[in-house]
């Protein structure tokens, strides 16, 4: 099933050529790295985390902390794979910044650098993110934070492989995506996802999704395989660079990683309303999962079931969707 999300694109703002400016930078770097690739692919992957590394340092908030190449160090002394990217909280210990092992705790994001993005990138990552995701202290008390990880993680990539003239890209990194079915909670998925020329895709939820709001035959199905008439769903919105205009999948990538970082950092926040009323986020959608009410805490469970939800409030970890 598919779900509408995000806003059409308004007027021009100077916001949207100054992300038309960095996606032509990340553009030519792609082509200069790309040329020497074959010959030097480590430097080339080295290369190309240096870039967005560049643009987080650039575009995000300066108490944040961006890191490339190292793990992730969780409570109990596990320690996760190698991570390409970090992004480390404001209140990460300065003594720490440059030792390799980053502290779990401290870590805002995490991403995946490829130059060339593949569906075997992808489908890869749906198992390193659960590794990376299964570090962080489970979260109750409220339906985004049983929802969510702490841990922000996504996937970087200048370009992609899929460049022939009966290509279908979308369809193909969504295909990948869909082998996240055989994860088993909704806070261990993929966040976040950019191709800079191709697309930006980010993860939403809606806390309660009731069954009536189906055909009759589809309410039927979900109350069949879930036992309960309401269910959690995520989607991965898919925002295409084809739709034109004013977007692009770096502005989008940008307002929704600030926008995560805002939930957890109120400091955040009057910039991440600001690109959202930017409309840097495009238009987009994508399909539906559906998932139990039985991925909630008997107690946060209890008060979803009786409708103590807020209707599109922003920053309520009680709305029925928008996180």
């Amino acid at each position: 099933m598919s779900v509408l999300g995000r806003e059409e694109s308004g007027p021009r703002h100077a916001l949207h050529d100054f992300m038309a400016q960095v996606t032509a930078e990340m553009g030519s770097e792609y082509e200069r790295i790309f040329a020497r690739s074959i010959e030097d692919p480590a430097t080339a992957g080295d290369e190309g985390e240096e870039n967005w590394a560049s643009l987080f340092r650039q575009w995000l908030p300066p108490g944040y902390h961006v890191q490339t190449k190292g793990r992730l160090l969780g409570h109990d002394g596990r320690a996760s794979p190698q991570i390409d990217l970090v992004v480390l909280k404001p209140s990460y210990p300065r003594k720490l910044l440059e030792k390799k092992m980053w502290l779990a705790g401290g870590v805002a994001a995490a991403f995946e650098c490829k130059t060339t993005l593949t569906a075997k990138h992808v489908r890869d990552s749906i198992d390193r993110c659960v590794a990376f995701k299964s570090l962080s202290q489970p979260r109750t008390g409220t339906p985004r934070r049983e929802l969510t990880s702490p841990l922000i993680y996504g996937i970087l990539s200048h370009s992609h492989s899929w460049k022939g003239a009966a290509s279908k890209p979308l369809e193909n990194v969504e295909a990948a995506l869909s082998l996240e079915v055989k994860v088993d909670t909704p806070k261990e998925l993929i966040d976040i996802i950019c191709v800079a020329d191709l697309a930006s895709w980010a993860r939403v939820y809606t806390a309660k999704y009731d069954a009536s709001w189906l055909s009759v035959e589809q309410s039927v199905e979900l109350r069949r395989a879930l036992g309960s008439d309401w269910a959690v769903t995520t989607s991965m919105i898919c925002a295409p660079e084809s739709q034109g205009g004013v977007f692009t999948p770096i502005g989008a990538f940008l307002s929704d990683l600030t926008r995560r970082l805002a939930w957890q950092d109120a400091s955040v926040r009057d910039i991440a309303d600001y690109y959202r009323l930017a409309n840097l986020d495009g238009q987009g959608q994508g399909g539906m999962r559906f998932w139990p009410p039985r991925v909630y805490s008997d107690e946060t469970r209890a008060r979803v079931s009786a409708g103590q939800l807020s209707n599109g409030a922003m920053w309520d970890e009680w709305a029925i969707g928008g996180f």
